[in-house]
């Protein structure tokens, strides 16, 4: 029995849109491949490494696991939808800024994830930022360059707020050289 194409109608990046295409479809290959959206990216096609993370109704999803018949009449954001015009999200702007990205391959998924997270919890703990990127893999970085980068995006977003919670959060940690570092840029 062969598949027939179907109607889904759904929201990509605040663009009402009618999508044809197989329900079984891969969400991502419909945004890569009919939509042009080429920031969401394939890493692994099994939902492990999150480099095709988008938003769909307000919560992130692993677009390579979502058949596209189950965005009818959804709401979904991919990377491209992330800037407000030439505006870069704060996020962007501290990926940019903190060398967060390398290959390219990981960054829209972090980026995305990282998001998340701040919508979540403007001003996360150390712990927070490490649980919010673990759906995440990055083979380039070690990951540092792109901790930092959610850090820089929280000042970006808050700056005072964030200096006097980040010191409150992490005053009792000696922690590792990297904690001494981030404390200096706080200041």
């Amino acid at each position: 029995m062969t598949q027939k194409k179907i109607d889904i109608n759904c929201t990509v990046n605040a663009n009402a849109l009618t999508l044809h295409s197989y329900p079984m479809e891969r969400l991502l290959d419909v945004l890569r491949e009919q939509l042009n959206l080429t920031g969401t990216k394939e890493g692994c096609g099994e939902g492990e490494c999150g480099a095709c993370t988008v938003f769909i109704n307000g919560e992130i999803v692993n677009s390579c696991l979502v058949p596209v018949a189950q965005v009818e009449g959804a709401s979904i954001k991919t990377i491209e939808g992330i800037a407000s015009g030439a505006q870069l999200h704060a996020v962007q702007q501290a990926f940019i800024e903190c060398g967060g990205a390398q290959c390219g391959i990981c960054t829209p998924g972090m980026v995305m994830a990282a998001v998340d997270l701040l919508e979540r919890n403007p001003n996360p703990s150390e712990a927070d930022i490490r649980t919010g990127l673990a759906g995440n893999l990055c083979r380039c970085t070690g990951y540092m360059k792109i901790f930092e980068s959610v850090v820089r995006a929280c000042q970006i977003k808050q700056p005072e707020r964030h200096k006097a919670a980040f010191r409150r959060n992490h005053k009792k940690k000696a922690g590792p050289r990297i904690h001494t570092k981030l404390r200096e840029r706080m200041e």
